[in-house]
């Protein structure tokens, strides 16, 4: 007789891409690592179109679905809530779900703005559960292994970093989602795209201290509704360490469907890394000779050892496998996420360099990132 696994009811709200990423990460966690800090027990999703969601319960595995988000908040089963949904739905349901003593995984951007942010991690902190803001490009094997050489030293001082996240699918002018529109998505590229490289910046290199930006909509209507969110963005970025940077985002480039690559330049090295070559992480270790390619599938190399014999890659997927395994044994230990998670401080954080970029744009001028007080 095995002595059972101790679980952790799910309850999701949003049943659509990260849904379905989340949802596949959890069915798979306990391949990759066994016993898992818990055994997730998908509960209950939720989402507004009642058909489509009664669907997504029964393709992902959840025992059931609702059509209120109350209603996982309310089920004493639901241990924790991991929020999916649109952005315009991360305020309520996720202090609600730490005000009931539930822990929370929120999809980035955390808020809509800075404010709304910082109300989000302010109330979750109330609750004293632990919180995760999914920035799961921190849970890249190289990503993991840039952040390792850097903190060895191996760079030296850290002098340049430059991101840029890049697609396409913007292009079509007749697509009119909630991501075009501000109520519920509060940003366009910035908030969708941008936050992601600004939170790596932040996970590489350290805080940012001022910014100067540029903000533009090229496509104003889609199939005859305004748009009044951003379809690219770029910024210059300075660091409190020092360092300067380059951030770019857009949904207006064709040929690129998912292009996330950054740089990073120190005194005495430079790395590398590009999301289309997942499993790789280039280096220069300052002899000039130019970059090796570092596989990161190898023996010793950050998160290997929970997959495959040495030289066969991993996906894209993985790092939801990556992020709810941490998640998951943050939980059971009582911890915070950090250093390698993002805690919805971190959350708010990216979205008060991500305002900052918006007010340079506005008024022309380089802005300094101020960051609010707990409260």
């Amino acid at each position: 007789m095995t002595d059972e696994l101790p679980e952790i009811g799910v309850g999701m709200l949003g049943y659509a891409f990260m849904g379905r990423a989340h949802s596949a990460a959890y069915r798979a966690l306990s391949s990759a690592v066994w016993p898992p800090p818990l055994q997730p027990r998908l509960i209950a999703i939720c989402g507004r179109d009642g058909a489509a969601t009664a669907d997504a319960a029964r393709r992902y595995g959840f025992a059931r679905s609702v059509g209120d988000w109350r209603e996982l908040i309310a089920d004493e089963g639901v241990g924790l809530l991991d929020n999916s949904g649109p952005n315009a739905l991360h305020l309520e349901p996720t202090v609600a779900a730490a005000q009931a003593g539930k822990h929370v995984l929120c999809e980035k951007p955390l808020g809509r703005d800075a404010a709304e942010s910082h109300a989000i991690w302010q109330g979750v902190a109330a609750g004293g559960v632990t919180h995760m803001c999914a920035f799961n490009y921190r849970f890249v094997p190289a990503v993991r292994l840039a952040r390792q050489l850097i903190a060895d030293g191996q760079l030296g001082e850290l002098r340049h970093f430059r991101a840029r996240y890049l697609q396409s699918w913007g292009l079509d002018r007749t697509l009119m989602t909630w991501r075009f529109e501000r109520a519920s998505a509060g940003s366009g590229a910035l908030g969708d795209l941008g936050s992601h490289i600004i939170d790596l910046a932040r996970y590489l290199v350290g805080e940012i201290s001022a910014v100067s930006g540029t903000v533009r909509t090229f496509i104003g209507d889609r199939a005859g509704h305004a748009v009044d969110v951003d379809d690219a963005f770029q910024a210059n970025v300075e660091f409190e360490g020092g360092a300067t940077g380059m951030l770019e985002a857009s949904r207006l480039c064709p040929g690129r469907l998912n292009h996330l690559a950054l740089e990073i330049n120190g005194s005495d090295g430079s790395i590398a890394f590009d999301l289309e070559r997942l499993n790789e992480l280039q280096v220069c270790r300052g002899d000039r000779s130019g970059f090796e390619t570092v596989s990161v599938t190898g023996p010793g190399q950050p998160l290997a050892e929970l997959w495959w014999p040495a030289g066969h890659v991993i996906g894209w997927e993985h790092t939801f496998v990556h992020e709810l395994a941490h998640l998951l044994a943050a939980i059971r230990d009582r911890a915070s996420v950090r250093p390698h998670g993002a805690d919805l401080e971190d959350g708010y954080r990216a979205a008060e360099i991500s305002d900052a970029i918006v007010r340079s744009a506005d008024s022309g001028r380089r802005e300094p990132v101020v960051y609010r007080a707990a409260e």
